[in-house]
């Protein structure tokens, strides 16, 4: 075990540890961060309509769903404004984040980051009139472009224009005003030409993946890049490599879920708004995983399911210290906070809770992930606040579905079992250091 330890120590630690520092990783991880507002808006917006629309209906409840039209549409026009456009506020926020990595005017960045996202948007959309005869109207957005389903495209337009307006803010190719004009002007005059340049570039760029493919760079990327790599995700293997990763990542004192935020909330979080615009088209749902499916299921307390950790030592922990800590850490515990426990215990560098820490939220994944693929459970659709306390979290991630949170409740009923057996194991190892020290 300390061999193994101690290489992990030298050469996994410096690799995770540079990732998790990268600035364009911590720029894309920082830009999912603030979108929080409006997919948390977008989620309860959504929710409400499951207590005030979906389940009345099914239940023959049709005087009370007509009696809450107001608040149905109403959240009819929140959820519009959120995630529906999600990949708007993505790439602004992205062009923001990476404007400051340049230390360039992030206000404009994000400005010119969300103008060139539009100007390769499509313009037009294919609709059907009365006679049957499809047409295209000029001046509309395709929404389906601009909610998850434009992440990627937002990501790389992202990337491309903000990139170009740095280089160029940082070069001095920009208008220069006398010192006595006042800050706000001078940056703003600054900005012209960079964003000038950038913005047409990208339009330009549209214009050759156009005449040259005969779809927008929306669409490419969507059908390429995207819905290939989404695909990839789903697979049962690809979802243990990351629980996997995250747990190693912990292990060793790196916060997992930051280092693998870009993956985490690029891919898996995408599944979570086109399964939550699914729902609310009333289609079928695209995918099986999603972001809130690792929180829902197996990071129940944080990761490596430390809220099953924290109820085992007060059920059966003789130590002392052991329990201090785990009575200090369950208000926090509760709500997904699992610092205290992880640096308090310690479960990093940790050989006893070692095994525990990484087969627990294996188990906790293939429980999950087979409770979902043979239908018993839904996908996971609605993005649920990450303090949302566990087993509520699945209910409410689902939509209201008592049956996933059953399945929550269990892995955590398993969790704690497991956990448990090697708590003993710690009191054991506890007591044999005490007659040895007495010695």
């Amino acid at each position: 075990m300390n061999g193994f330890t101690n290489w992990m120590e030298k050469h996994f630690v410096p690799i995770a540890a540079k990732i998790g520092s990268q600035k364009f990783l911590v720029a894309i991880r920082d830009a999912f961060i603030a979108i929080m507002p409006i997919t948390m808006a977008g989620a309860f917006s959504t929710l409400l309509n499951v207590f005030f629309r979906d389940l009345p209906t099914e239940w023959g409840w049709t005087g009370f769903v007509e009696a809450m039209q107001p608040v149905i549409t109403v959240n009819g026009n929140v959820w519009w404004g959120t995630l529906a456009i999600l990949s708007m506020c993505f790439v602004f926020a992205l062009g923001y984040q990476l404007s400051k990595v340049y230390r360039t005017p992030p206000l404009a960045g994000g400005l010119i980051a969300f103008a060139s996202f539009i100007a390769v948007t499509p313009q037009s959309i294919e609709v059907t009139s009365e006679a049957g005869e499809v047409i295209s109207a000029w001046g509309n957005l395709n929404w389906t472009l601009l909610d998850a389903r434009g992440l990627f495209t937002a990501l790389f337009i992202g990337f491309f224009s903000t990139i170009i307006y740095a280089k160029l803010m940082n070069r001095n190719i920009t208008i220069k005003l006398p010192d006595t004009v006042p800050p706000a002007v001078s940056k703003a005059f600054a900005s012209i030409i960079p964003g000038i340049v950038a913005i047409y570039l990208s339009g330009i760029l549209a214009f050759i993946v156009s005449s040259l493919s005969g779809l927008s760079i929306g669409e490419l990327i969507l059908k390429y890049v995207q819905m290939p790599f989404l695909g990839l995700s789903q697979g049962l293997v690809a979802v243990l490599i990351i629980v996997l990763a995250v747990q190693l990542f912990w292990f060793f004192g790196l916060h997992g879920t930051n280092v693998l935020g870009p993956i985490l909330d690029g891919v898996y979080l995408s599944a979570t708004a086109a399964n939550n615009s699914a729902y609310v088209m009333k289609e079928s749902f695209e995918y099986l995983w999603t972001r809130g499916s690792f929180d829902a299921y197996v990071w129940l307390g944080g990761a490596g399911c430390t809220l099953a950790l924290i109820i085992a030592i007060l059920i059966v922990s003789k130590r002392e210290d052991s329990l201090a800590v785990a009575k200090l850490s369950l208000p926090m515990g509760a709500f997904n906070i699992n610092e205290p426990v992880v640096f308090g215990m310690p479960i990093v560098l940790n050989p006893i809770y070692f095994i525990p820490w990484i087969i627990v939220p294996i188990i906790l994944t293939l429980i999950a992930y087979g409770a979902t693929a043979i239908g018993l459970i839904p996908p996971v659709f609605n993005a649920v606040p990450w303090i949302m306390p566990p087993v509520l979290y699945a209910f409410f991630a689902t939509g209201g579905n008592l049956i996933a949170a059953g399945v929550a409740l269990l892995n955590l009923v398993i969790a704690i079992s497991i956990w448990s057996v090697f708590v003993i194991i710690a009191n054991k190892v506890e007591l044999k250091e005490a007659s040895g020290s007495e010695e």
